[in-house]
């Protein structure tokens, strides 16, 4: 079965599904609503079937809804929090819409002019709840047929550069993108494989492979070879019917995340504008303000306990203070539990590596578990970091990116973050600067609460379930 069909039917799944559980929700919240005698009995019951003109509209408007959000279109990797975003907005729109159609068409109906509106509040939450379990379970269904080798894309990855071998990194320790990476192409032929993964032959054998292993996708990512090599790849794909993404170089990233503005009939390209600006400087510092105040309460027994057993464990002072290069390129002092012994950075500044030699033990576990940054909530309650934001640098490191990482210095126009964008996309420790300042831009660009919210709840699900293959600095 192809994977395309499979997405269809995992499509049709959804909707029918959805259909079912609505009508679940539906009829539950009658049953509560006959049952329980709150906020007071109900005086005027009406059969339950005498709603089904009410359900169908509520049906049909929350599928709809959830249409237009996009939300029957299989991704690659679905956040669940954006999940539970629009099936949110999805559920409260459609209700609404189906009310507003029944009170409209069927005035005179004894249904619903004796809906009662404890009924309606029963009906929007678990109707929220129903759709959210039944995704977390089509998830689950897809996960488990991936395994098995059902509905994964087979993919060729054109490229062995330092951007191709950052892809090939990512689809493989990210099983769940639903990729089976059949090989690599490389114009080189410098080498055999490349983690573990078999580099199969040259651009000019794509049609031939393609046929041969049924490809359904071929990345290309080789942006150091400009554009013309990248063309000439592409066409060798076009003999073949796979899809084909390309990985931007900088000119392509700039010019595709640059909008069109109007200046008196003369067009403008803005290559540059930032999310984040006029009030909402004032709600993020709020939401700062209010987080780091919160965490440092909460957090307060764990942090007397991690300093304390710094203090046994080993001589020195029980925080690490540094300064890194925050808000426009100003110096402030970040404030971290020391995870390193006191002579560490006794020959300058390094990069923190796998199973660094100078941590101390318990620093090891503390970094591991992200323990070692709590203290940046102090950070963040003075005003001098974010809770998401890109992650500051060392001043002696910014010097050295700012020559060589295209628009590097834009990333300071934002308050360095305890976690970031980067950072949860796996961008840690040692990995590609250019990558990591392309993550921290778009978040700067495409910043919202939701966002924030996601970047959160994801840095918080890390550090539940870390991945080996992280390094954090």
């Amino acid at each position: 079965m192809t994977t395309q069909r499979v997405r269809t039917l995992f499509t049709i799944w959804l909707v029918a599904l959805d259909f079912l559980l609505i009508g679940l929700a539906f009829a539950l919240a009658y049953q509560l609503r006959v049952s329980v005698d709150w906020p007071e009995p109900l005086l005027n019951q009406v059969p339950l079937a005498d709603y089904f003109s009410l359900f169908l509209a509520q049906a049909f408007g929350i599928i709809a809804v959830l249409f237009l959000n996009r939300q029957y279109y299989i991704p690659r990797a679905a956040s669940r929090i954006d999940q539970v975003y629009y099936v949110f907005i999805s559920v409260s729109v459609g209700i609404l819409i189906a009310i507003a159609l029944a009170t409209i068409f069927f005035r005179n109906d004894r249904a619903i002019l004796d809906y009662p509106r404890t009924m309606l509040i029963y009906n929007w939450v678990l109707t929220i709840v129903l759709l959210m379990l039944g995704r977390f379970l089509t998830n689950w269904l897809r996960k488990r047929l991936q395994e098995r080798g059902i509905g994964k894309d087979k993919v060729l990855l054109v490229g062995t550069g330092d951007t191709a071998r950052m892809i090939l990194q990512r689809i493989v320790w990210s099983p769940d993108l639903g990729y089976d990476l059949v090989g690599i192409i490389d114009g080189d032929g410098k080498e055999s494989e490349i983690l573990g993964v078999p580099v199969l032959g040259n651009p000019e054998d794509l049609p031939d492979l393609i046929d041969e292993y049924r490809i359904d996708e071929v990345i290309v990512a080789i942006p150091e070879k400009g554009h013309r090599e990248t063309l000439h790849v592409i066409s060798y794909c076009e003999r073949g019917r796979v899809t084909i993404k390309v990985f931007p170089d900088l000119f392509q990233y700039i010019t595709t995340t640059a909008g069109i503005e109007d200046l008196g009939g003369l067009p403008l390209l803005s290559v540059r504008d930032y999310a984040l600006r006029g009030y909402l400087l004032t709600l993020k510092r709020l939401i700062d303000f209010l987080g780091s105040a919160l965490g440092l309460i909460v957090l307060s027994p764990l942090m007397f306990m991690t300093a304390l057993a710094i203090k046994l464990e080993s001589p020195g002072p029980v925080f690490f203070v540094q300064p890194r290069m925050g808000l426009d390129g100003r110096e402030f002092m970040m404030i971290k539990f020391r995870s390193m012994r006191t002579d560490a950075e006794k020959d300058g500044p390094g990069w923190t590596v796998r199973d660094d030699p100078r941590q101390t033990r318990l620093g090891a576990w503390l970094r591991r578990l992200e323990v070692d940054e709590l203290p940046n909530l102090i950070n963040v309650l003075l005003g001098e970091m974010s809770l998401v934001g890109p992650r500051p640098e060392q001043a002696y490191y910014v010097e050295q990116f700012r020559r060589y990482v295209p628009r590097y210095m834009d990333r300071h126009r934002e308050k360095g973050g305890m976690t970031g964008w980067a950072q949860v996309n796996g961008l840690r420790g040692d990995s590609s600067i250019s990558e990591r300042t392309k993550y921290d831009l778009w978040y700067s660009e495409n910043w919202s609460i939701l966002l924030d919210t996601k970047i959160l709840l994801r840095t918080l699900w890390q550090i539940i379930t870390p991945k080996e293959t992280e390094v954090r600095y």
